[in-house]
């Protein structure tokens, strides 16, 4: 499946997109905190092949896409950025599957964009009430540590690779995908523009106010790590907590959420991944069977294309 790299204006820089498909309903693919576009290279041509138009972006100051010291790099301002993307694609209704960090971009671009956002299909999201969340703390906390020793020369590599080995879990050959999520961030600067891009996880209280009002299908995947359940279960707002056994913190993020948007219809799919994972890199082909399911509804996972033989 052919990839088109593009490179697309937004005023305060460019965006890196990959493109992939034509003509099928539009996938767009946010990452989350500290990734990039690459985050979705085996989601991506699985959707395209299923007759999708999928669209990965790079977040201003994240893999190929500019990093202007200038810039804002807020949920509101990133989301500004995408919707600039994609006018500039001209792609009009489009469906939205974030990961962790990326949720707040996506929910605030159906706030910016209520008729451009058919549907938002969240992987993993951060807790709103927890923001930025405790690895993000946790890798603030340990900057000023790590300033003071010899591993500064590194970069942001002894910030972010204990984080991101953690979230790939049994994904295969980590120690080369970390090499790759690292990348933007080498070199003696590499620790402070990814501190800067963590100062920016929150969410405003005018932010929340807006979100209130946003009223789109929401489905969110949240993982449990239960190997004794069903790969992916369906959950609705009316199941007590007593329903998901061992699942507390699935269940109170599923209901911050529905809190953040309640004009919106929250589902939540609970599944055997680690909380917090990187989805797509431990189980891309899931996810897209569900990212499938949610663009195009009454079809079955796994099943080709009417065009396919």
């Amino acid at each position: 499946m052919y990839t088109e790299h593009l490179h697309i204006p937004v005023g305060v820089g460019t965006l890196h997109v990959e493109r992939r498909g034509r003509g099928g309903p539009a996938v767009v693919l946010l990452h989350g905190f500290a990734t990039c576009a690459f985050l979705w290279r085996d989601v991506a041509p699985r959707l395209a092949a299923a007759g999708l138009t999928t669209v990965a972006i790079d977040l201003l100051g994240h893999g190929e896409s500019d990093r202007p010291a200038d810039a804002l790099y807020g949920a509101s301002a990133q989301a500004d950025y995408v919707d600039r993307a994609l006018t500039a694609l001209r792609l009009g209704e489009v469906t939205v599957v974030t990961q962790d960090a990326g949720a707040l971009v996506g929910a605030l671009l159906a706030s910016h964009r209520p008729t451009r956002v058919r549907s938002l299909a969240l992987v993993e999201p951060l807790d709103p009430e927890e923001l930025p969340g405790p690895m993000i703390r946790a890798m603030q906390r340990s900057s000023a540590l790590s300033a003071l020793s010899a591993n500064a020369l590194f970069g942001a590599r002894p910030l972010l690779e204990p984080w991101l080995l953690e979230r790939l879990g049994d994904a295969a050959e980590p120690d080369r995908l970390v090499a790759r999520y690292l990348a933007p961030f080498v070199g003696s600067a590499g620790a402070a523009e990814l501190l800067q891009l963590a100062s920016h996880v929150m969410l405003s209280d005018t932010e929340r106010r807006r979100l209130a009002d946003v009223a789109v299908d929401t489905h969110l995947w949240l993982g449990r790590g239960d190997p004794l359940e069903a790969s992916a279960v369906v959950i609705s707002e009316t199941l007590r907590p007593a329903t998901l056994p061992h699942s507390i913190g699935t269940r109170g993020l599923f209901d911050r959420w529905s809190a953040l948007l309640p004009a919106s219809s929250v589902q939540a799919r609970v599944a055997t991944t680690p909380p917090g994972a990187l989805v797509a890199e431990v189980s891309a082909s899931a996810l897209a069977d569900v990212i499938r399911e949610i663009v195009e509804p009454g079809i079955p996972s796994g099943s080709a294309p009417a065009n396919e033989s």
